[in-house]
């Protein structure tokens, strides 16, 4: 990485430390200035408003030490990307230390154009939001291990990966179970105008599937012409000249091919209902198969973490045993703890950002920030375009300070739908730009919860000697922010002015 030149001066977790500092300190300064705005709710049953008068808590006051010394252990135990990185680290371990990952991804990437498998690295990820927060966990070791193996550098990959997950955590072609949390909130804000208004759930998937294959593309041309020569030659620890699979190799691939493919069919059949004995992995107590399915109660959804580190185990064990690289069960005791060595550092990391995590939402100033921006709606008298791109750019600076998406909707729909709706545009079409604006800056946040498992993959994968910082992490991803930003405020536009339906049963304007 000799181009890069970049010093870093402060680690990620000391800089995680002030972090946590300076949110205590103005916790602290707002709630004393009486940091507050008023929060409007609609009841979803008689459809009236109410109005919540909210404030900054305050942590420098004693219910806020309390709760930093009482729950710090709590939060950090119970902080969800720690948990699942290292339960999907021992199923990528058990790939790697058998060598199934290698092989297979040098079989695939020595086939393909550099290019391509960029590009199907970032669709792959752009669509991944459809399996919710796991896929960062899953997918940014599993492309810098595309990019090792491909003998390319796989910072490259964990950047372009982190921002195709980013950038498409808004772009949903298939209805998914935040999508139908949204819908709710704006329907229940749209009948507030229109009692027997109705929202499909498919209304926006013909923009939705424009938006992923323009943004893959554009994205894949970024990474390849701006963001890899930025990087130097990865320096791997040895070179070895291609050859052919060995007769052992192809017995590994065949043997890792009949039994995740038997593991892929069993757990099939447990997500479709109706038939005999299936549907195991639903919650039958939801109505719409997506929420069966990714309900807080659905076995799936709350199992889908071990399910996938069993597929990636099945893929490296059977793997071994076909090319005898695991001979015994002590060996695939090893391949279990392989990706957890030396990980010591990483979790130290993991703990301050679960700490600065859990102390912002304590804090309420992002909920305050939302409350402020949504209330823009009442005092302006925009319709049309500049509507449009207020939405917008609002749904991008709401995302800096709550990532969570339905957290923002839930404060800025009761006031953004009837406004939309008076003015001619669609509620169907507000969500989405409020969607493609999340998309653009979720990426820039170190507020969002799996930022931090970015920042661990970037430094276990450095191998200059460097650290890198958190500000740097987050200079990778501004390319490919502004990039998204013109294309997907471009498209809304193009779509507006045209009057293209935004998918089945749903238009742009009412």
């Amino acid at each position: 990485m000799s181009k890069r030149k970049e010093k870093v001066t402060l680690h990620p977790i000391m800089m995680f430390i002030i972090l946590i500092g300076i949110v205590i300190l103005f916790s602290g300064l707002l709630n004393i200035l009486d940091f507050e705005t008023e929060i409007y709710r609609v009841n979803s049953t008689t459809l009236e408003y109410s109005r919540e008068l909210v404030g900054v808590e305050s942590l420098l006051s004693l219910e806020g030490l309390k709760y930093i010394f009482s729950d710090t252990v709590a939060n950090f135990v119970g902080f969800t990307p720690l948990s699942t990185l290292i339960i999907i680290l021992i199923g990528i371990g058990v790939m790697e230390k058998s060598g199934f990952l290698k092989t297979a991804i040098t079989c695939v990437t020595k086939k393909l154009k550099k290019n391509t498998m960029t590009f199907l690295i970032l669709f792959a990820s752009i669509c991944a939001s459809v399996f919710g927060d796991l896929t960062f966990v899953a997918l940014l070791p599993i492309s810098a291990a595309i990019f090792k193996y491909g003998k390319r550098n796989p910072l490259i990959g964990i950047v372009a990966s982190f921002a195709g997950l980013t950038c498409g955590q808004g772009l949903s072609v298939i209805f998914t179970s935040v999508d139908s949390s949204l819908l709710s909130l704006s329907l229940v804000s749209a009948r507030v105008i229109d009692i027997g208004y109705r929202m499909a759930s498919i209304s926006g998937v013909f923009i939705m599937l424009v938006a992923v294959l323009l943004l893959s593309s554009v994205l894949t041309l970024l990474t390849e012409n701006y963001i890899a020569p930025r990087f130097g030659k990865y320096e791997v620890e040895e070179e070895e000249e291609e050859r052919p699979l060995s007769k052992s190799e192809i017995r590994g691939l065949v043997f890792a091919g009949i039994a995740s493919f038997t593991y892929v069919i069993i757990f099939l059949y447990n997500i479709i209902p109706g038939l005999p004995f299936s549907g195991n992995l639903l919650d039958n107590s939801q109505l719409l198969y997506v929420d069966k399915l990714f309900s807080y109660n659905s076995f799936f959804s709350n199992g889908f973490v071990f399910i996938v580190t069993i597929f990636f185990i099945i893929l490296g064990l059977f793997y071994g045993i076909g090319s005898k690289t695991i001979r015994n069960h002590r060996e695939f005791i090893d391949t279990l703890g392989h990706s957890l060595d030396g990980i010591g550092k990483s979790l130290v990391l993991i703990f301050f950002a679960s700490v600065f995590v859990s102390l912002f939402r304590k804090s309420n100033i992002g909920t305050v920030i939302v409350g402020f921006l949504a209330n823009i709606f009442q005092s302006v008298n925009f319709v049309g375009l500049p509507l449009i791109i207020l939405l917008f750019l609002v749904a991008m600076l709401a995302t800096f300070v709550v990532p969570s998406s339905i957290s923002k909707w839930l404060i800025l729909s009761p006031v953004v739908i009837p406004v939309f709706m008076n003015a001619g545009i669609s509620p169907e079409f507000a969500q989405i730009i409020f969607r493609f604006g999340e998309s653009v800056t979720m990426g820039l946040t170190p507020i969002l919860a799996y930022f931090v498992i970015y920042l661990v993959m970037l430094n276990i994968h450095e191998k200059n000697g460097e650290t890198i910082g958190l500000f740097q992490a987050i200079r990778f991803q501004i390319p490919y922010a502004v990039v998204s930003f013109i294309v997907l405020l471009a498209l809304i536009v193009l779509w507006y002015i045209v009057g293209l339906p935004l998918g089945i049963n749903g238009i742009t304007v009412l």
